[in-house]
């Protein structure tokens, strides 16, 4: 299936004839989850933004961003990221023969995320700062140098999200009540909320943020946030006014939920539904399962990134390896007590 620039070319900023970055990115599924829809009260729908080329729902700026950046005629693209941007940003940057750095902070990016940046041949530069201290020096780098920053920042970033929103309405035949989704830079609520008013859909936008990093729900900015849900460890949103107008303008809200809810959440979906996401996904379904969707008959929840791009977490959250011996009694042991 072809990328979603050449499916939605229409409503994208591209031209015929524009060069187009892709790794057929977007048309990933959108799941009925039955026994999450029996929890809840209400039948939920998951889209799982993990199927894309790199794991997440990145890829779908990130088509767009790069691809801007070489009708621009960039040498060099450059983020901040916590870990998924990073990914996407170094795959895009080597499909389209770019030079890619990303500033990451140090310690705070997961395993799988900082894999993905250094195979695809990125310049990986671990800063001794959070996200927001990253994405503040970045901005500037790209004021001083003829580089293109493709953080959510950049609007052919959300552009290229708001794909998605138009993946539900066909999906769904625009029978949708609320979406359930995770907040941290905030460009991904903007998005949707773009693509869903485009299609004159007007959908509840329900923002879920970890208690640890939550300064749309207390008002201020965070200085040191900290969650077990390192894709929304954000503090100060880029995109926090758009948010809030997405939330406000929609009937939504946005609420907060511990780790515990997020980590509970986490598990349930790979153990209930089969589906393994990053934590920062699990925390549109915990904030389901912990605030509700009003009286939402059909509720679609975001679930943003491949479990895989954290494995630790999962290793962590997971039950032991049990070991027995090479022997068949051994082993109807272990596997049927």
């Amino acid at each position: 299936m072809p990328g979603l620039i050449e499916r939605y070319r229409d409503r994208l900023p591209f031209a015929p004839g524009d060069p187009v970055v892709s790794l057929d990115e977007g048309a990933t599924p959108l799941v009925l989850a039955p026994r999450l829809s029996e929890r809840a009260g209400t039948e939920v729908w998951l889209k799982l933004e993990g199927a894309n080329p790199t794991g997440s729902f990145k890829d779908r700026g990130m088509t767009c961003a790069v691809s801007a950046a070489v009708r621009e005629g960039s040498h060099a693209v450059v983020c901040a990221s916590t870990g998924n941007t990073a990914a996407s940003t170094a795959a895009y940057a080597a499909r389209a023969g770019l030079r890619g750095a990303v500033i990451v902070p140090e310690g705070k990016i997961a395993t799988g995320k900082l894999a993905q940046a250094l195979m695809h041949g990125a310049r990986v530069v671990a800063l001794r700062g959070n996200f927001d201290e990253a994405l503040a020096l970045v901005r500037e780098l790209a004021r001083e140098q003829p580089i293109s920053l493709v953080n959510s920042i950049n609007e052919f970033r959300i552009e290229g999200q708001k794909t998605a929103a138009f993946e539900i309405v066909e999906a769904l035949d625009a029978e949708l009540d609320a979406l359930c989704i995770p907040v941290g830079n905030a460009g991904n609520i903007t998005a949707y909320w773009r693509g869903f008013k485009e299609l004159g859909a007007r959908p509840r936008m329900l923002g879920f943020q970890a208690a640890g990093a939550a300064p749309l729900v207390r008002g201020a900015p965070v200085a040191h946030p900290e969650t077990v849900a390192s894709a929304i460890r954000i503090g100060n949103p880029a995109r926090w006014e758009e948010a809030m107008d997405a939330m406000s303008s929609s009937g939504g809200a946005v609420e907060a939920v511990s780790d515990e809810q997020i980590l509970a959440a986490y598990s349930f979906l790979a153990r209930s539904e089969g589906i393994f996401c990053e934590p920062a996904s699990a925390a549109s379904v915990a904030g389901l399962l912990a605030h509700g969707a009003g009286d939402a008959q059909r509720v679609v929840c975001v679930l943003t990134g491949n479990g895989l791009k954290d494995p630790q977490t999962a290793l962590e959250q997971a039950g032991a390896v049990i070991t027995c011996e090479p022997e068949l009694d051994a082993v109807e042991r272990a596997v049927l007590q």
